[in-house]
């Protein structure tokens, strides 16, 4: 048996069947409204899927919490 490397946190209900603004809010809320921890999670989350349709998703999601985050360091 081989042994994983990626050892993610808590779950966080994101689902890539959902919208994404519900996709969003879920993420968010489940970092308690860290843009940024959102957007590490969902970068990482790409990083390591062999669904293609899960990591467009999530990577959209991560690039769209870099943006907000950078939107709000200012």
């Amino acid at each position: 048996m081989t042994e994983k490397w990626f050892k993610p946190g808590k779950p966080s209900g994101w689902k890539k069947d959902y919208p994404a603004d519900k996709r969003r809010r879920i993420e968010l809320k489940a970092k308690k409204g860290d843009y940024l921890k959102a957007a590490r999670a969902k970068m990482a989350l790409a990083n390591v899927t062999t669904d293609k349709e899960t990591e467009k998703k999530a990577r959209a999601d991560a690039l769209y919490f870099y943006k907000e985050h950078n939107k709000r360091k200012k």
